[in-house]
């Protein structure tokens, strides 16, 4: 397997000195340099997403680095954005706030401190590790007054991946893709399942003579047919072995009285992958729970976390956030930790660090295809590559697992006439 290109541009070591005012400075009056006041900036590069990180305030003396600093989220460079701006330097601009992040009545809080601008050369970049920018720069073009300044570093990494995609929905079980370039080729196939039956069995009551049974029964489908449950895809590589399973474990079912999965009582997946010889022995890799968020914007909550001999990794997981059910998002495995961290990983033998995993999501009653991007340091052969895929289409899964119960599900999810599908 060759992977694609990819390139990251990293921030870090952001932090802020304010100048010293000449007088006293009230936050009623309007000032933007008292130190109670929240810092943050705004990145920007060429048709890329904004990013927005807080400044911490430095009180050192000099160009001595800051006390305290914190780090952007960064951004991710692909093969075609690379070919677009080859030979081409961009900007990344750089604005500094004062005031709290976000908007308020339609209108955005902070106010504008400065900004500055680094000149980014890309196509040195291709080849090897640069860096751009490293230390104080001044916020405003006038020399002669004290002006805020602002520390960073700007420097980028090869992230080279590999990418795959699924060729339809992971409950139409489809054939996953390499995808290099404008070339795709085969290299996994998926078989989805929906089998209650593993779980079902006629109430311990049951009986001929029982006058009661039919209402038993009637209890038992409508209670049926408030809980998912029982869902697996087996991913299989081109010789027909299985190499990776993603596997329901926990029921998604509604919180009383409502027609939601809570947090309080998730849904959860877990990833398996061969163990020993035989194809009936799995041992689990990782666990995926997911949830319906409540909030202002209706979204999927999920938490994934390794699993090792001893159970999950330390109680700590390496992804956790909430994604729009309406617009989707990227489930995203991002872990930035030095060398010697210890965290539990793919391999036993080296820490997760770094870009580990993406894989798109479509939002709620839209077709999903995933694009899974993998980090190449964690794939050591296409069984390692099958585990990814396999978490890629359970998080996908779980955006139809936390539908509301009052929607229908599609005929792909369902397990038999007793489930509501359209």
């Amino acid at each position: 397997m060759d992977p694609c290109p990819f390139l990251r541009l990293i921030i870090e070591s952001l932090a802020l000195k304010l100048p010293q005012p000449t007088k006293p400075v009230a936050v009623a009056s309007g000032g933007v340099y008292p130190t109670t006041t929240p810092c943050f900036c705004k990145l920007r590069l060429k048709n890329l997403q904004s990013q927005t990180a807080l400044l911490p305030l430095s009180n050192g003396s000099g160009d001595s680095p800051p006390e305290s600093s914190t780090s952007a989220a960064g951004f991710h460079l692909d093969a075609l954005t690379l070919r677009r701006v080859s030979g081409k330097p961009v900007t990344l601009c750089v604005e500094v706030f004062t005031g709290r992040m976000g908007r308020s009545c339609g209108v955005n809080s902070g106010k504008l401190v400065g900004s500055v601008q680094v000149t980014v050369h890309l196509g040195v970049s291709q080849t090897r590790p640069a860096v751009f920018q490293d230390g104080w720069m001044k916020l405003g073009n006038d020399h002669e007054k004290p002006s805020a300044k602002l520390h960073l570093t700007v420097r980028t990494e090869l992230d080279p991946r590999f990418v795959f995609q699924f060729g339809g929905e992971p409950e139409c079980s489809p054939v996953v893709f390499q995808i290099q370039g404008n070339i795709s080729q085969p290299v996994f196939s998926c078989k989805f399942s929906a089998d209650r039956s593993r779980s079902r069995s006629l109430p311990p009551n049951f009986s001929n003579k029982n006058r009661g049974w039919m209402r038993t029964l009637a209890r038992e489908k409508e209670r049926q047919g408030r809980e998912r449950k029982g869902w697996m895809v087996m991913i299989y590589d081109l010789s027909g072995s299985p190499v990776a399973a993603a596997s329901m474990i926990t029921p998604f079912v509604p919180s009383p009285g409502t027609d939601r999965v809570s947090r309080s009582n998730p849904g959860a997946w877990l990833i398996l992958r061969p163990h020993g010889f035989s194809v009936s022995s799995w041992k689990p890799w990782g666990r995926l729970e997911a949830w319906r968020e409540r909030g202002p914007v209706d979204g999927l909550g999920y938490k994934f976390e390794l699993v090792t001999d001893n159970g999950p990794s330390n109680g700590a997981p390496i992804a956790e956030a909430t994604m729009s059910v309406k617009k989707g998002g990227l489930f995203c495995i991002d872990r930035r930790v030095s060398k010697s961290d210890s965290a539990a990983s793919t391999s036993s033998r080296s820490p997760i660090k770094g870009f580990v995993m993406g894989s798109t999501v479509e939002g709620e009653g839209k077709v999903s295809k995933p694009m899974v991007q993998v980090g190449i340091q964690h794939v050591t052969c296409m069984a390692d590559a099958a585990l990814f895929i396999a978490l890629s289409a359970a998080i996908d899964l779980s955006m139809d697992a936390c539908r509301l119960f009052s929607r229908k599900l599609r005929k792909e999810l369902c397990h038999d006439e007793q489930d509501s599908c359209s």
